[in-house]
């Protein structure tokens, strides 16, 4: 991104994005209340996004800031020296508090408003970032880190997550390289290499094999995954004797819990069929309801043409597919998203691959609401809820990858806490994610500990103690662990 924005451009898309999501919210009075709430909020969150980039607002930004409110809403009218002021004293993101009365619905209802909204704020934190045409390594870490607070009192409710939540520096502007005398580059296709790049060598079908057998449990799936691949790799060997060939549905349907490893072997899987020369690039889409469906008639059919294009070649990961066919109101058009996928999964049947994910009872309803889905997914592959050994060895390699090391009362409280998870999970057990929630936590009391020390060399750096993990954990210290 290089052109700056124009004001009308910042309000229609924050208009457009804001009403959207209003609309979704069943509850009428919350939906009042951040109706009247969330264009306050979010000019404050462009506050702190323009601060993070060092505060140097130009006049140009009155417009961006005067820009954002939704159609019947007051327009502001802020001067430049106000907004130089309020851009300089800007004094720290707050979640708001209609974030909060979200969260008390979503432990009410089962919905998965808070966790959307997370990925509303950065998408339109990320548009304040980008108005001067470019996002500063500053502002996405700004924008992550206020992601962070409101996807963790989210955590700390207990509520069930969706797909990974964005990161916002997977948006940051990249300077362009020497040679080309610092000017800007057009960044080649999806699965295209910009003229002169070189193209990194693509990962053999041995070493993909290799790094699915280095994932932690999952020994079914594995044995489905290898199983498929051969499966495959013996069809085409047939077709090129001239021997007859069964039809085959490389479509697949995912069962089980979130944190159970479904994106990550779908993205191997993306891989593999590149490899075995069954996708011509093997890339990894990944969406949910929300990428596909539209709130007005005619945008779901775009919307989901969009991403099936982005597709093409590759995998399309649909994760909670059953949300698409379980709004049941007047207005709801993912079924018109159903349509749409599956006449492209006829129209590229020879490079489009569809995995549709979720859990298990739900995804029966889903695969069975449709004759078309019946028919094209045939294949399911079961993923099970990791055990306590399974997760300390996942605890264990996240230690190991970021250069943290147990010691042995470390290691044994560690799989205590692990084995009481798994022996009390409930539905709202996240798996690895539980895992990864732990480990980050157990660095955060680490760093609480070490930054009270005076000296400190590249063992105390390393170490996690049971301390730390208690902490982590949440147990006081008289030896009581928190409910």
């Amino acid at each position: 991104m290089n052109t700056p924005l124009s004001a009308l451009d910042v309000h229609r898309q924050y208009e457009e994005a804001v009403s959207a999501f209003l609309k979704t919210v069943p509850d009428a009075t919350l939906r009042v209340k951040m109706g009247r709430e969330v264009d306050h909020f979010f000019r404050s969150c462009a506050l702190g996004v323009w601060q993070a980039d060092g505060g140097a607002v130009t006049p140009g930004y009155v417009e961006y800031y005067n820009a954002l409110y939704r159609r019947g809403e007051p327009a502001p009218t802020i001067l430049f020296w106000e907004l130089s002021t309020s851009v300089a004293g800007y004094s720290g993101f707050q979640s708001p508090d209609f974030f909060h009365r979200m969260r008390a619905l979503d432990k009410v209802s089962r919905t998965q408003l808070s966790r959307r909204f997370v990925d509303l704020f950065t998408l339109m934190a990320l548009l304040f970032a980008a108005v001067d045409g470019t996002v500063s390594e500053g502002e996405a870490a700004f924008v992550n880190r206020c992601a962070d607070t409101l996807t963790r009192l989210c955590d700390k409710d207990g509520l069930e997550g969706g797909k990974a939540p964005l990161d916002a520096q997977d948006f940051v502007s990249r300077p362009a390289p020497r040679e080309t005398g610092g000017k800007p580059q057009t960044p080649a296709p999806a699965g295209e290499e910009a003229a002169g790049e070189e193209k990194p060598p693509e990962e053999t079908l041995e070493e993909l094999l290799a790094q699915l057998d280095e994932l932690c449990g999952l020994e079914k799936v594995k044995a489905d995954v290898k199983s498929l691949i051969n499966l495959v790799k013996v069809r085409g060997l047939r077709e090129k004797e001239g021997l007859p060939v069964p039809p085959l549905s490389l479509h697949l349907v995912f069962l089980g819990n979130p944190g159970t490893g479904k994106t990550t072997v779908a993205r191997l899987l993306a891989k593999l069929y590149h490899a075995i020369g069954v996708l011509s690039r093997g890339q990894l889409v990944e969406v949910d309801r929300s990428g596909l469906v539209a709130g007005f008639v005619g945008q779901t059919a775009l919307k989901t043409q969009e991403v099936i294009d982005k597709a093409i070649g590759g995998v399309l990961f649909i994760d909670e597919a059953y949300a698409l066919t379980s709004h049941n109101g007047q207005n709801d058009f993912g079924q018109e998203a159903v349509e749409v996928l599956l006449k492209n999964m006829e129209d590229h049947r020879e490079d489009l691959i569809v995995i549709v994910a979720g859990y298990t009872d739900l995804m029966g309803e889903f695969i069975h609401s449709n004759p078309g889905l019946e028919s094209r997914f045939n294949k399911y592959f079961y993923f099970s809820d990791y055990n306590g050994e399974e997760m300390l060895a996942i605890f264990r390699s996240m230690c190991e990858k970021n250069g943290y090391r147990l010691d042995e009362a470390a290691g044994a409280y560690a799989k205590e806490v692990l084995d009481e998870l798994y022996a009390c999970r409930d539905e709202n057990f996240g798996n690895a994610r539980d895992v990864r929630n732990f480990f980050e936590r157990s660095v955060s009391a680490q760093s609480d500990r070490l930054a009270a020390l005076e000296k400190l060399d590249k063992e105390a750096l390393m170490a996690l103690t049971a301390d730390d993990l208690k902490k982590a954990a949440g147990e006081e210290e008289e030896g009581e662990k928190e409910p």
